[in-house]
């Protein structure tokens, strides 16, 4: 992740602010629903705020379908938008232009769901020990994995946290927003359930990705996960990384070389290609799109799943 993610135009930030006044009765303005409005930084928070809001919630996204999170470069437009919401979730230290905006904004409830669960630090090779972690990642995120949302169990978490911070600030729909949160919690539960049983007997408990995105799900299960990039997925491996990734698979009866659907396959294909490996997509269920297996969070969820039973060789 370059410095470019990092910043976002004060002038930017500051135009939009005083569009505010100008653009006040515009009939697309987010407070103009009727309904508890939530600005979320991406599609896990979206889901989230969807799922615990049910009808009482107009949920807008900063993150267009198929748009890389982590390169978001948030717009005036956006800024506005984000002004005139009743409240934000987002996740601190996964995009820092969203982080620059919320900071700057006089929205009544900021949620940060980092602050709902715990984070860790994750390298390229995350499993159920203590994780390796390199200066390249201590340099992008502090070193602590933002990727809380596929661990079921740590998103279940946030969901509590989430549904508790919607009670607060609409009390008029509390009970509701409780129920749901209860209900999306109970879901995240069978799908920990799913996880544990479908991958307690395997072959092999290595696999490999192109971005560690995967440390809370390898660590919860008791895998290991080897990935060709940092937790920035648009780095480059080193010759020597690619190396191991090569003697690692040969030793460990690796068979796949997982890539996502929002970044090149290029480098994936290449590692595997190489070593013979095959390949397969794990998707990190960042955005939804058409290349998605599924459409929505635990459709695509059981669709990795699937691909790490047929990967690790499940008995």
């Amino acid at each position: 992740m370059n410095v470019r993610r990092r910043l976002i135009p004060v002038v930017a930030a500051a135009g939009a602010l005083a569009a505010l006044s100008a653009c006040s009765t515009d009939s697309a303005a987010v407070g103009d629903t009727g309904r508890f409005d939530v600005v979320a930084s991406f599609y896990p928070m979206a889901f989230l705020a969807e799922q615990i809001g049910g009808d009482h919630v107009s949920v807008t996204s900063l993150t267009e379908p198929g748009q890389e999170p982590h390169d978001l470069e948030i717009s005036a437009q956006q800024t506005a938008r984000l002004q005139e919401s009743d409240a934000v979730l987002y996740l601190k230290n996964l995009q820092p232009s969203v982080d620059d905006a919320v900071a700057q904004s006089e929205v009544r409830t900021k949620i940060d769901a980092s602050s709902l669960t715990s984070l860790e630090k994750h390298g390229n090779e995350v499993g159920g020990h203590a994780a390796e972690h390199d200066d390249h990642a201590d340099d992008e995120l502090n070193g602590l994995d933002p990727h809380i949302w596929l661990d079921p169990v740590r998103y279940a978490q946030v969901a509590e946290g989430v549904g508790k911070a919607f009670e607060k600030a609409d009390p008029d729909h509390a009970a509701d927003y409780k129920a749901n949160t209860a209900a999306l919690v109970k879901k995240l539960g069978a799908l920990n359930t799913q996880f544990e049983t479908g991958l307690e007997n395997t072959g092999t408990k290595v696999f490999i990705t192109t971005h560690a995105a995967f440390g809370y799900l390898a660590e919860r299960y008791g895998l290991t996960e080897e990935a060709i990039n940092g937790l920035d997925p648009e780095s480059e491996p080193s010759a020597d990384r690619v190396k191991d990734l090569e003697k690692m698979a040969k030793a460990d009866g690796v068979t796949t070389v997982f890539y996502e659907t929002l970044v090149s396959d290029k480098t994936a294909k290449t590692i595997a290609s190489d070593a013979g490996l095959k390949t397969d997509v794990l998707d990190p269920i960042e955005g939804i799109t058409k290349k998605s297996r599924g459409k929505d969070y635990f459709a695509v969820q059981e669709a990795n799943l699937k691909a790490l039973q047929s990967a690790l060789g499940a008995k």
